[in-house]
């Protein structure tokens, strides 16, 4: 029975760290995740929608959350689509998922996420899950796709999440501070090093490493192993499972 992964990946790793998402980052993980399908279903968690419509959109009227929700709104089906047309050129079939977080309270609707989701690994589709940031802001507000992520993970009885992100992994100071700070590979118990969160944010993510190991938390309770991988590096997935890269590993 293969393995199965959940893959989250956050608006700088899509854009890598410029205005646009990046059609070479979206074909990057498309060719990973063929060299690796044979093992491992995978799970995508995908924000990007705002960052999507940004490209090509402005708009007026509104507070900034209400913007970023319309936003969100117009950029979702936009980068479902480029995701399905890359992902079509390598053989893959993607299809959309979108949840609030009141979903993993009700017991229907996990359920229904859970059988949804079965069906389509079965049938070899890739479930790309994120908020439905039109009626809810907490992802807007509060953390990235880092949590639901991590619930997605839980609700899934996912092996693995891997939370690709814009830095190695985990450091024992702030890397932009301190150039001499060190990568934390492993780390077993997250109390010691809930001090070591900070939260830098990127130009387009809203989470920081301070959700990240909320994350963590709740992947441990769940017993599903967590990884921090640097997204902006070609082929990290494959990379880090074959220890070529250096990246942090919570254990659980």
């Amino acid at each position: 029975m293969k393995k199965r992964i959940i893959l989250k990946i956050g608006s700088s790793t899509l854009t890598k760290g410029t205005n646009h998402i990046s059609r070479g980052k979206i074909e990057d993980l498309a060719r990973q995740i063929l060299a690796l399908r044979e093992k491992y279903d995978f799970i995508l968690v995908s924000s990007g929608a705002v960052a999507t419509a940004k490209q090509f959109v402005q708009l007026a009227g509104g507070n900034p959350i209400e913007v970023k929700q319309a936003l969100a709104a117009i950029g979702q089906p936009v980068l479902m689509k480029i995701y399905q047309e890359i992902f079509y050129d390598f053989g893959l079939k993607v299809a959309q998922c979108l949840l609030n977080y009141r979903d993993f309270d009700n017991e229907n609707s996990k359920t229904n996420t859970i059988n949804t989701v079965n069906v389509l690994l079965e049938n070899n589709y890739i479930p790309i899950f994120n908020e439905n940031d039109t009626v809810a802001t907490e992802e807007i507000k509060f953390g990235d796709n880092d949590k639901l992520g991590a619930m997605t993970a839980n609700l899934l009885t996912a092996n693995l999440l891997i939370l690709a992100s814009d830095i190695d992994g985990l450091f024992d100071d702030d890397p932009k501070q301190n150039p001499n700070c060190q990568l934390i590979e492993i780390v077993q118990n997250l109390e010691n090093v809930k001090s070591l969160a900070v939260d830098s944010l990127s130009a387009h993510g809203t989470g920081g490493m301070k959700s990240k190991l909320a994350a963590a938390e709740i992947c441990q309770k769940a017993g599903v192993e967590m990884w921090i991988v640097n997204g902006g590096k070609e082929n990290f997935m494959v990379d880090a499972m074959h220890g070529i890269i250096p990246f942090t590993k919570f254990l659980v």
